[in-house]
């Protein structure tokens, strides 16, 4: 392997090498853009877990007639709040004739509410078609609405096909905003880490680069195999990985300046000294991810699939063509502190050997001390409600939001997003019964098939999505599945959440142990211990547990999130472990090789003292990029962010810099077991670097 890693770094930092990889690399990257430049990946849309009851309900409904039909529904209030006149009803009557010739549809009569307040119109929209479609659909009914109404009455446009119009809107332009913050964060970032004007150029273009051929294949792939994701997440995780890899990169590369007046040579040893940590680091992150194959829900599945491509990706151009650049460019790209064969490395070093120095001298009560920091950070998850509804779902405002607040005001909460029951037609009276004993729901029939299926509508009087709506549909799902031969099933939006829940709560408890379990293997397989490997992965689940809590607290307590998305456990814990495992590859990487001449105690306290600096500027980097997510009108997302963002953090000021080398002291070199250190193949530096700054 240590050949290969010689041949590679030959090849990207020779004279010609160089030149030719970035030309190729450049060409490639031009022609992988062009060939997918108009791939449009399914996007992120909330799927339902493959082989669940709610997924079979939507599969049934196919087999009745106008299935590809789903209402919307047009809430009409007076703006003084008082009742509905006579007037207002014929006009409520003319609206909805109008908004069903609009869509070429029939629309259902008035059904004025109890309080005389408010009356609704279901309006039948086709939703077999893009989304695009649809959202131009609600904005022509919307506008309907606004002209035919009378200025006394208030219209809002509401329901499924409505919300999904509005996610749309929300997202216009969101994913640019997200770029756009990304890349100026990591500028700044990289700016204010290398002090140089010139230097941050080169990794933010390579690294742009990677996110863009990465966003080109990634929905090439997305397009032909039906993957779901979201394409931001993607982008942070390219940023975020690919930046770090590059500051690891340079900053040994930088240290190797001190050592030789060939910058060729330096860059060289610098690819291979961080080239095996990188590529650890980089496996580990994959093979987590594709863990998320196993995950019941597809869109899961997806992003487990995409992520994994463009951190490959993001590989690639750090390890290949990033060198190719720093070895065109040459020494001066450091200006104006441009490093000296010979001369004394920059100092920065200094604070974090005797951050380490103190840390290691009570290790006994360092790790105790952390341990039960850690433990009360994860205490804030006690009490945490999991699970977001309809409503809470969305950080902007939208009208179809407006809409159902002003609906459930005035009709039973359940009325725009009715539950749905399919069974066989021969045991309908025997179904509408058990249904109607379920306490709070109103059962209406719905339609029968050809082939002999009965479709009920049963409107639940709780809020869609709340812990009321689901005892109903685990009720209601009890009731009729007790009908003999009925063979009846229970769907709708809120049996869907329901199957949602029940489906993330399955992946949580697969694969968590799973990516503990890579993580482990990577470890062992990298150091070639097992002492080692155990302790980083039981310090990582404290450091992620202590993470999702600190970041559930900080967003229900400073940032007003009502409760934890059920999918942010699963990706957030991923995301924790298999990023945290990069700064462990790193540290360990490089103590492992300090150690052979040092000792442990003291190879860590050197370890730390030339990584502390990049490792710190690298978490930085990656929190701030996760912390953009903020900008997308999705409460998951910038839950995800925030506590990611945090998790980083803490990961990387806390248990990288002060448990990572209390442990490692406190354990000794018995921590290499069974294997020691090996001897590196270079011989000992010429110069001592005491501190290179990262």
């Amino acid at each position: 392997m240590t050949g290969v890693w010689r041949r590679l770094a030959a090849t990207v930092t020779g004279r010609r090498g160089a030149w030719l990889v970035l030309v190729f690399g450049l060409l490639v990257a031009a022609g992988v853009t062009g060939a997918t430049s108009g791939a449009q990946p399914p996007g992120a849309a909330q799927a339902l877990p493959t082989g669940s009851e709610s997924a079979q309900v939507r599969q049934l409904e196919q087999r009745f007639a106008g299935h590809e039909l789903a209402p919307v529904v047009a809430v009409v209030t007076r703006h003084d709040r008082g009742r509905l006149t006579g007037a207002d009803r014929a006009a409520t009557d003319r609206l909805g004739t109008a908004l069903g010739r609009r869509v070429g549809q029939r629309s259902s009569p008035p059904v004025a509410a109890h309080d005389q307040r408010a009356a609704v119109v279901n309006v039948p929209v086709d939703t077999d078609r893009s989304d695009a479609e649809i959202a131009d659909t609600i904005d022509r009914l919307r506008s309907t609405a606004r002209r035919v109404a009378p200025d006394r009455l208030s219209v809002q446009i509401t329901g499924g096909p409505a919300f999904g119009a509005d996610i749309a809107a929300a997202f216009d332009g969101a994913n640019l905003t997200l770029l756009a913050v990304t890349v100026g964060i990591v500028a700044v970032l990289l700016l204010l880490t290398y002090r140089s004007p010139i230097l941050w150029l080169v990794p933010l273009a390579v690294v742009g680069l990677a996110d863009q051929v990465a966003a080109r294949v990634t929905a090439a792939l997305g397009a032909a195999a039906d993957l779901q994701f979201d394409a931001g997440i993607i982008s942070v995780l390219v940023f975020g990985a690919g930046t770090n890899y590059a500051l690891l990169l340079i900053s040994r590369y930088r240290e190797e300046l001190y050592r030789t007046a060939d910058h060729r040579a330096a860059l060289a040893a610098a690819v291979r000294g961080t080239g095996p940590a990188i590529l650890a680091s980089n496996l580990t992150v994959v093979a987590a991810l594709l863990t998320l194959l196993l995950a019941a829900m597809p869109n899961t599945r997806g992003l487990g699939v995409a992520a994994a491509v463009g951190l490959v990706l993001a590989l690639l151009f750090v390890l290949v063509l990033l060198p190719a650049a720093l070895a065109v460019c040459g020494r001066r790209l450091f200006w104006p502190f441009v490093p000296r064969a010979g001369a004394a490395p920059a100092r920065a070093g200094r604070f974090w050997r005797r951050l380490a120095g103190g840390v290691t001298r009570r290790p006994a009560l360092v790790v105790a001390t952390s341990v039960i920091g850690l433990a009360v950070l994860a205490g804030g998850l006690l009490g945490t409600r999991v699970g977001l509804s309809q409503l809470e779902q969305f950080r902007v405002p939208s009208p179809s939001a407006t809409g159902l607040r002003v609906l459930a005001e005035h009709f039973p909460a359940g009325e725009s997003a009715p539950l749905i029951v399919v069974a066989r037609a021969d045991t309908a009276p025997a179904v509408t019964a058990a249904a109607q004993r379920v306490p709070g729901v109103r059962v209406r029939p719905a339609g029968r098939s050809p082939d002999g299926l009965v479709k009920l509508t049963v409107v639940d009087s709780a809020q869609p999505g709340s812990a009321a709506s689901l005892d109903t549909v685990r009720r209601l799902r009890a009731a009729v599945h007790a009908v003999p031969g009925a063979e009846a099933k229970v769907g709708g939006q809120t049996a869907q959440d329901l199957d949602v829940r029940d489906a993330f709560g399955r992946d949580l408890r697969t694969i968590a142990p799973l990516i503990l379990g890579v993580a482990l293997l990577l470890l062992v397989l990298l150091l070639r211990a097992l002492v080692a490997p155990v302790l980083l992965v039981a310090v990582n689940l404290a450091s992620a547990l202590a993470a999702i809590g600190a970041g559930t607290f900080a967003g229900t307590r400073l940032f007003g999130f009502p409760a934890l998305d059920v999918n942010v456990p699963l990706v957030a814990f991923l995301f924790l472990v298999a990023l945290g495992i990069d700064y462990t590859i790193f540290v360990a990487h490089r103590t492992r090789q300090e150690a052979v001449a040092h000792g442990t105690r003291a190879g860590v306290i050197s370890a730390i003292g030339h990584t502390g600096t990049v490792i710190t500027s690298a978490g930085v980097v990656l929190a701030a990029v996760f912390a953009a997510l903020g900008v997308l009108p999705l409460t998951t997302l910038a839950q995800l962010g925030l506590i990611v963002g945090l998790g980083v953090l803490i990961d990387t000021l806390l248990v990288r810099t002060v448990v990572v080398p209390a442990v490692f002291a406190l354990v000794g070199d018995r921590i290499w077991w069974p294997s020691r250190p090996s001897r590196p193949t270079r011989e000992p530096d010429p110069v001592p670097v005491s501190a290179a700054g990262g």
